[in-house]
């Protein structure tokens, strides 16, 4: 079983407007940078956009080894927490996407972790290239 650290992060330009996501996988043992996904979310929320990076990067570090451990780091303090289960999820759209990652992750070890937005730059920077091209790719 492989450790994997994931940071995701999402972002819109406008709240709601153009938005899009990004993930990088690491190898957990090396730092090795394995994955970068980015991923055109269309008209969305900065929020929507966060949730939709983090299922990219579970996505995608799945597809890697579907029994990995995963650690998440991200600079949303809302999608941590509501992951984490330490905050409600009331909004409906949340409720859906959070759904959904947990569907991805299945029974599969998973850590949160808040970083602040300095530290998650690479994801930041694939969410802005997925907002620009309007189009999602890998690297």
């Amino acid at each position: 079983m492989r450790d994997f650290l994931i940071q995701a992060d999402g972002g819109s330009r406008g709240n709601p407007g153009i938005a899009g996501s990004g993930a990088v996988v690491t190898d957990g043992a090396t730092g090795e940078v394995l994955a970068e996904v980015a991923v055109f979310v269309g008209t969305a929320t900065n929020n929507v956009a966060e949730y939709h990076g983090l299922i990219a990067g579970l996505r995608k570090a799945y597809e890697l080894d579907e029994g990995a451990r995963i650690h998440v780091q991200m600079d949303s303090k809302l999608v941590i927490e509501q992951m984490a289960g330490n905050w409600k999820i009331k909004h409906p759209d949340m409720q859906v996407l959070a759904r959904q990652a947990f569907e991805v992750i299945g029974a599969n070890p998973v850590t949160f972790e808040w970083i602040p937005r300095e530290k998650n730059a690479l994801a930041d920077a694939l969410a802005n290239k997925a907002m620009d091209a309007k189009q999602s790719f890998e690297v």
